[in-house]
């Protein structure tokens, strides 16, 4: 396994009709996760068409994520007490109690990458 930090990629699914509810979510989200986090970056659909290639390309059932968020960690351990901590910063609560639905998201997947 590679030195260096941890990168934590999620993406999401939102479901379509409720995009714009989310989007404005995040927009308080977003400083919150900035500053009890080492928030790489979020994205959230720009509404164009993905481009897919390659030998077996597909589209997922779901679409492509329409948001993704990249989180910067020194390691696993510190990714497991971090988030576990960030569930209990009153913050945090406040901004998760405001989620537009999280029955929502058609789909989460969450990667962890080192940089090659």
């Amino acid at each position: 396994m590679s030195a260096g930090p941890l990168f934590e990629i999620r993406d999401y699914n939102y479901r379509p009709e409720r995009i714009d509810d989310y989007r404005a979510w995040a927009r308080g989200a977003v400083p919150v996760l900035a500053e009890l986090l080492d928030l790489v970056g979020f994205w959230i659909d720009a509404g164009i068409e993905a481009r897919v290639a390659g030998s077996d390309p597909m589209t997922p059932r779901h679409g492509h994520p329409k948001t993704t968020w990249v989180i910067r960690w020194q390691d696993m351990e510190e990714r497991e007490a971090r988030w576990e901590a960030l569930w209990e910063e009153p913050s945090w609560q406040d901004q998760w109690s405001r989620h537009p639905g999280f029955d929502d998201y058609l789909h989460m997947a969450v990667r962890f990458l080192h940089a090659a």
